[in-house]
């Protein structure tokens, strides 16, 4: 077999088990789509997938390195990730919606949407070394880099997507029961404790991936 086609079977395999493992990505489109419905969810997704992605580049253009390499450049994105995190889990927990209906006009609910899961990812640095120690792995010797880690990025971002749509999927024969009210209230306040979890994870975290 090819060594390329071995390589991305192989990366195929171990990226699909990272992708459902659980975590913060998958928590936050669950808690998107039982709250705010399918269209929010999606594009929370999306936003996560655009982060993927765009680690995926950094780490093609060779700047990932600066987070093994720098502990002030890690620290910094590591404070500011967890700083999100217990602001959104903050504000989850003190002020847990009741209704399921929109505070926010379509497009600017879903700009939000698109926002928080984007800046969920972004801001979380482990992803960015996790990148740096993965991606490089698969590739094949003699392949050009910089393009196949975008080749990695874009696949793994994929699979992101398919298992976004699954989870996304699985809430709805269940839609009718989220949009009771202390249903509501009471996954804003699980999902602000979970936040308020992982923020804490981040910022006490002293090794890298």
């Amino acid at each position: 077999m090819h060594p390329m086609a071995t390589s991305l079977i192989a990366f195929i395999a171990a990226a699909s088990v990272v992708t459902v493992a659980p975590g913060l990505d998958s928590a936050l489109v669950l808690r998107t789509a039982a709250s705010e419905g399918p269209r929010q969810a999606t594009l929370t997704g999306l936003g996560i997938a655009l982060g993927c992605l765009t680690w995926a580049a950094v780490v093609a253009a060779g700047l990932g390195v600066l987070l093994e390499a720098s502990h002030l450049a890690y620290s910094a994105l590591r404070w500011a990730g967890a700083g999100y995190l217990f602001w959104i889990g903050y504000k989850l927990l003190r002020h847990p919606r009741r209704a399921l209906l929109a505070e926010l006009p379509a497009a600017r609910a879903g700009r939000a949407a698109f926002a928080r899961g984007a800046l969920t990812n972004l801001l979380n640095p482990k992803v960015g070394v996790f990148y740096v120690s993965f991606l490089p792995q698969f590739v094949p010797s003699g392949i050009p880099v910089a393009p196949y880690i975008m080749l990695l990025g874009a696949i793994h971002m994929v699979l992101g997507l398919i298992w976004f749509t699954c989870l996304i999927t699985a809430t709805r024969p269940l839609a009718r029961w989220l949009q009771r009210s202390a249903v509501v209230t009471n996954l804003d306040r699980i999902t602000g404790g979970l936040f308020l979890a992982f923020g804490a994870g981040l910022a006490l975290q002293t090794r890298r991936l």
